[in-house]
């Protein structure tokens, strides 16, 4: 690169921040961090802007933006935004090349909306946003003419496997899923997984929520949502795949019958770095697949008994445009009310399947239409009584 990359990180604090700032701290004079952001953490937000010298700063919860204000923990020299509006601010006052956004949930659809408006790339490690957004986020990629390059594994698996090749000869892609934290717990004793159990990730170091995700397979219901946006897919194109090594990441499998496959260790930052230097490649510090020792790698279709989440995600394909946004708002309602231990493991898929049953949608399909939807749904699900179900 002629020179630096300037970024904006939103979830600096998080595990994917935490792995991005890795990279950025690897390849100084690569890249530039001109903004960041946190919801709550300040102080180690703090931290980073010192490390970095962050001269753009945003804090999504007031609260928590009142006391770094009073505490006077961030450089006089930083501009400090705080509250809901405050991720909008600081993409709509910093100039970035590329925004990475590693911060789950809907509040991101807005932010990252505004940054494709003002022509940066987009770094997507949030699977919410499609899910919730697609048509809009797509829409706007192509009218601003900027890249949507996928953090996710297995999404950018994909798409390095897409990379020059013609997508009209495109039969099918295959998701990997480890199984995540219960995949061999016997089925008749996945009621009684705790929070805490389901938390336990064999493979991946990965925020409480997303692992949870992982153990109802849930966020494999999300990711084929995802793909059928970001890479125009139809629901009969995707398929998942056991994989409980999480050394292949996705396959592509094409209308001559060959396969292609993405392979790396189970770290974020290979799927970090290749999106922040895209499309160049820099050498990776960290070892990679070791092809002088001898290894396994096995492959099985998911058991849907186990895993309902998985074809839910199917019906909520077939229910867009507000299938995607009803079945996320679901999911991670009943993920809050589980690790609140309200209901059990077993009883977020019931909660799923019937929120997406039981949400009326509107004919029309409008940004504020969509956003009530997923604020009704959250609603409906925060209320259902599991046993009565």
């Amino acid at each position: 690169m002629d020179k630096a990359k300037r970024i904006i990180l939103l979830g600096a604090t998080g595990s994917i921040g935490s792995n991005t700032l890795e990279i950025i701290q690897r390849f100084p004079e690569d890249f530039q961090l001109v903004g960041i952001s946190a919801h709550k953490k300040c102080q180690a937000l703090a931290q980073i802007a010192e490390t970095f010298q962050v001269p753009s700063i945003a804090l999504s919860d007031e609260s928590a933006y009142q006391s770094a204000v009073e505490a006077k923990i961030f450089s006089k020299d930083s501009k400090l935004y705080g509250g809901d509006q405050a991720l909008h601010q600081l993409i709509e006052e910093t100039q970035a090349d590329i925004l990475v956004v590693a911060i789950v949930g809907t509040h991101a659809l807005s932010p990252t909306l505004k940054a494709i408006e003002k022509g940066f790339d987009i770094a997507l490690a949030n699977k919410e946003l499609l899910v919730l957004g697609g048509s809009f986020v797509t829409q706007a990629i192509q009218e601003k003419q900027v890249r949507l390059l996928p953090i996710d594994s297995e999404h950018n698996a994909i798409f390095q496997c897409l990379h020059g090749n013609n997508t009209k000869d495109l039969k099918s892609i295959i998701l990997t899923a480890s199984g995540g934290a219960c995949r061999d717990t016997p089925i008749d004793q996945l009621q009684d997984i705790t929070p805490h159990q389901a938390k336990q990730h064999p493979n991946w170091s990965m925020g409480a929520k997303i692992t949870i995700d992982s153990a109802t397979m849930a966020n494999k219901g999300l990711e084929i949502i995802e793909a059928r946006w970001l890479f125009d897919l139809e629901p009969h194109q995707i398929k998942v795949t056991l994989h409980p090594e999480s050394i292949v990441h996705s396959f592509v499998q094409w209308i001559d019958g060959s396969v292609l496959a993405q392979l790396s260790p189970p770290s974020m930052t290979f799927a970090i770095q290749h999106c922040l230097f895209y499309p160049d490649k820099r050498a990776n510090p960290k070892p990679s697949i070791d092809f002088d020792e001898s290894f396994s790698l096995n492959f099985a279709p998911p058991d849907l008994k186990r895993y309902p989440c998985l074809e839910l995600a199917y019906q909520a394909l077939k229910q867009e445009p507000y299938g995607g946004a009803i079945y996320n708002a679901a999911n991670e309602i009943a993920v809050q009310r589980f690790v609140a231990e309200e209901i059990r493991f077993t009883d977020i898929p019931k909660i799923i399947e019937h929120t997406l049953n039981n949400i009326q949608t509107p004919n029309t399909h409008t940004l504020a239409s969509l956003l009530k939807i997923d604020q009704d749904t959250r609603d409906f699900a925060q209320q259902l009584d599991p046993k009565k179900l």
